[in-house]
């Protein structure tokens, strides 16, 4: 199973804002975009479907920014692909309107598939945004500062 970017991006934001927790200045979408090389178009879109979880508030204007609401040791990973991921059928089969294989009936393919996406993602259940921090997050802690060049 390979994750779309729009899961890696959310899951980029979440620890993000896990690791800025402390900091008086949230960040913001310019400032994840620029440190992830993500374009801010598509990051106002995974911020507004966070808000609307209720994972995060975004705040506008001077002084705003983007803080965790639900805490990063209550977010699974499992719970973050449910909702950022549209598609979980491995195969044809899986999908009941679009299935034409003819092995349906005998084949146990689809079942021992479905155990192992269905293990895969109780492992996720296990893990949270906050176990996806690195012991140290002094990288991301500190605001952007823009460096200026001198001609």
């Amino acid at each position: 199973m390979r994750l779309t970017k729009w899961t890696d991006y959310t899951l980029r934001v979440l620890m993000h804002c896990a690791a800025t927790q402390r900091r008086a200045q949230a960040p913001t979408i310019g400032e994840i975009a620029e440190r992830h090389d993500i374009s801010r178009s598509h990051l106002m879109k995974i911020v507004m479907t966070l808000s609307a979880l209720g994972w995060i508030e975004s705040t506008r204007g001077r002084g705003g920014g983007i803080r965790l609401l639900k805490p990063a040791d209550q977010i699974t990973v499992g719970e973050v692909l449910r909702e950022t991921e549209t598609d979980f059928h491995m195969v044809e089969c899986f999908d009941d309107d679009m299935n034409t294989c003819r092995l349906d009936r005998v084949c146990k393919l689809k079942d021992a598939l479905q155990e192992a996406t269905q293990r895969y993602l109780d492992v996720l259940d296990g893990v949270t945004v906050a176990d996806l921090l690195p012991s140290s997050t002094r990288l991301i802690e500190q605001p952007l500062k823009r460096m200026t060049v001198k001609a």
